[in-house]
C-alpha cells in the first residue's frame, strides 16, 4: 500500500521510545526508570521481542486488557449490581490471564445460561435486557457492524434491511430472566418467544447477517448464533477482533471507528485486515499471538517523526501515531511517578485505576479525561482527545502539585544527598522514560545555578517535576 501511494516508512524508532510505547500499550504502566536504562544500554537484538514476552506474561496485560472487554461488555452497577459487576469483571481478567481463546470467550458469553452469580458471563445478558438490544449489541462488539439503522427502514445506502435486523434479533427473543434464591440474583435461560417483522407483522426467521436462515435443530438459537459466529469460516469475527486490537496499538483502525463497519466506511487496507484475520484464525484465536506479532513488527516499532514522502499520512500506517493516554492509564502513571498510591471504592489502597471494575465508579480526573459509562457497547465511549479542560486541571488543578509535594519525591533524593543534576535525570527517566538531552541539561543546570540556597533549589526541583507532568510527551504514547 505504501508502495501503491509512493510513501516510505519512517525509521525505526529507538530503544527508549520503543519500551515506553510498548509498556504503555501492552500493560498501560510505565517501564522502571532503572529497567529503562538497562534496556537502552544492552546490545542483543533480540531485545524488543524479549521485552514483549516479558509484558505478555505479567499480571499487568490482564488487567489492562479486562477494562477494555468490560468497556464493550458493559461491565458497570446500574444494569448489573455490585456483585455482578465484581465476578463478571474478574470472569474476563481471569480468561485473558490464562490465555482463553477469543472464541471461545465470545461463545460463552453469548450462549451463557444460569445463575448471573454462578455464571459470570450470563451477566451480559442482565445488562441488556431486550431482543432488540441484544441484537445490536452482539453485532456491534462482535462484528463490528452497527444494525440500529435497520430497525426502522432499509438504509438505502448500506447493506442491511429490516429482514436482516429482526431475522437476527430473533436469535435473542427466547432469552428469560428470573429472580434466583438470592433475590438479587437473576437466572437467564432460554424459553419461548417471537419478535415481528413491523412491516409484514409476520415472526421473524432467525437469519445469519449475510448467510441466509439458520436451521436450529438440537439446540437454542442463542447456541446456535454463537456457533456460527466463532465458527473459523466466519471471517468477520477474526477480522473485526483483530481491528480491535490492530487500533489499541495504533490508535486507529484499518476500519475505523472498529464497530462501524460498512460499504461507505471501508477498510483502509483490506489486505492487511484480512491478513490479520486469518492469521488470528491460524492462531486459534490466541490474543497474545496476535498482540506479539503486531509488536514486533516493523510497522509498530515505526518513529513518530514523518519524512517528506509520509507527512500527510493519517491512514496508511506509515509512521507512528502520537496518543494521548487513556484516562485509567494517565491517572496510574502520576500515582506511579509521584510515589502517591491512589485509593478507590471497594479496591485496596494503591490498586490502579485500569482494575475499577464498575463504569459508576469514577473520580473527577478520570471523568474529565474521558473514562466510558459502559451505557452502551460504543467504543466511542472511550474518549481519547486532549481538551482544554483536561490541560487547565493538570496546570491549575491539585492533581499534580499536590502529588509532588504529598509523594516527596524529591526530598527523598535530597535526603539521599543526590546532586540536583542527577535529581534531575532521575525525573527524566521516571516520567519519559529517557534522559535529558544536552540542550535540556544545559537549560536546566543553569537554571539550578541561579537558585541560591537549598530550599530554593528544592522549588525548582519540584517545578521541573510539575513541568515534566504536564509536558506533553508525558501525557502522550509516541
Amino acid at each position: 500500500k505504501l508502495k501503491q501511494f509512493k510513501e516510505n516508512p519512517t525509521a525505526s524508532c529507538d530503544d527508549a521510545t520503543f519500551m515506553r510505547r510498548a509498556c504503555l500499550d501492552i500493560t498501560g504502566t510505565l517501564p522502571d526508570p532503572r529497567e529503562a536504562k538497562a534496556f537502552v544500554d544492552e546490545r542483543d537484538p533480540g531485545k524488543r521481542a524479549r521485552l514483549i514476552e516479558r509484558l505478555l506474561a505479567s499480571p499487568e496485560y490482564a488487567e489492562f486488557w479486562a477494562l477494555k472487554w468490560a468497556d464493550l461488555l458493559r461491565v458497570e452497577e446500574k444494569t448489573l449490581d455490585a456483585k455482578g459487576v465484581e465476578i463478571f469483571h474478574n470472569w474476563i481478567r481471569e480468561g485473558l490471564a490464562t490465555g482463553k481463546p477469543l472464541d471461545v470467550f465470545a461463545h460463552e458469553v453469548l450462549s451463557a445460561t444460569g445463575s448471573t452469580y454462578g455464571n459470570p458471563p450470563a451477566n451480559f445478558y442482565r445488562a441488556l435486557r431486550f431482543p432488540i438490544d441484544r441484537a445490536e449489541a452482539t453485532a456491534q462488539v462482535f462484528l463490528g457492524s452497527r444494525l440500529k439503522c435497520a430497525r426502522c427502514h432499509n438504509h438505502p445506502f448500506e447493506r442491511w434491511r429490516m429482514d436482516d435486523y429482526y431475522g437476527f434479533a430473533s436469535f435473542f427473543t427466547q432469552v428469560k430472566r428470573k429472580r434466583g434464591e438470592d433475590p438479587t440474583d437473576m437466572i437467564i435461560y432460554d424459553g419461548g418467544g417471537e419478535i415481528k417483522h413491523p412491516v409484514t407483522n409476520q415472526n421473524a426467521t432467525p437469519t445469519y447477517l449475510g448467510d441466509g436462515p439458520a436451521e436450529i435443530k438440537g439446540t437454542t438459537r442463542r447456541k446456535a448464533v454463537a456457533e456460527w459466529l466463532t465458527k473459523p469460516g466466519n471471517t468477520w469475527f477474526a477480522r473485526n477482533v483483530s481491528n480491535i486490537i490492530w487500533s489499541h496499538f495504533f490508535g486507529i483502525g484499518i476500519v475505523d471507528p472498529v464497530d462501524d463497519v460498512r460499504i461507505s466506511n471501508p477498510a483502509t487496507n483490506p489486505a492487511l485486515l484480512e491478513a490479520l484475520g486469518k492469521k488470528f484464525t491460524g492462531y486459534n484465536f490466541d490474543m497474545k499471538k496476535l498482540v506479539r506479532d503486531i509488536c514486533t513488527s516493523r510497522t509498530y516499532q515505526l518513529s513518530t517523526q514523518a519524512n517528506e514522502t509520509n507527512r500527510s499520512d493519517e491512514t496508511n500506517f506509515s509512521k507512528s501515531r502520537i496518543r494521548r493516554l487513556r484516562a485509567e492509564v494517565l491517572l496510574d502513571t502520576l500515582a506511579q511517578v509521584t510515589d502517591t498510591p491512589n485509593k478507590f471504592r471497594g479496591l485496596p489502597l494503591g490498586a490502579r485505576a485500569v482494575n475499577i471494575a464498575d463504569g459508576n465508579t469514577s473520580t473527577y480526573f478520570l471523568t474529565t479525561f474521558g473514562r466510558a459509562t459502559r451505557k452502551t457497547v460504543c467504543s466511542c465511549e472511550v474518549k481519547m482527545e486532549p481538551n482544554l479542560s483536561q490541560a487547565l486541571h493538570l496546570l491549575n488543578g491539585d492533581s499534580v502539585h499536590n502529588r509532588i509535594i504529598r509523594g516527596k519525591v524529591i526530598n527523598k533524593m535530597i535526603n539521599d544527598k543526590s546532586p540536583p543534576e542527577e535529581i534531575v535525570r532521575s525525573l527524566y527517566r521516571k516520567t519519559l522514560s529517557r534522559d535529558p538531552n544536552e540542550a535540556e541539561v544545559s537549560k536546566l543546570n543553569h537554571t539550578l545555578a541561579n537558585a541560591r540556597d537549598p530550599k530554593e533549589k528544592s522549588v525548582v526541583l519540584e517545578d521541573i517535576f510539575w513541568a515534566l507532568l504536564n509536558s506533553k510527551e508525558y501525557l502522550f504514547n509516541h
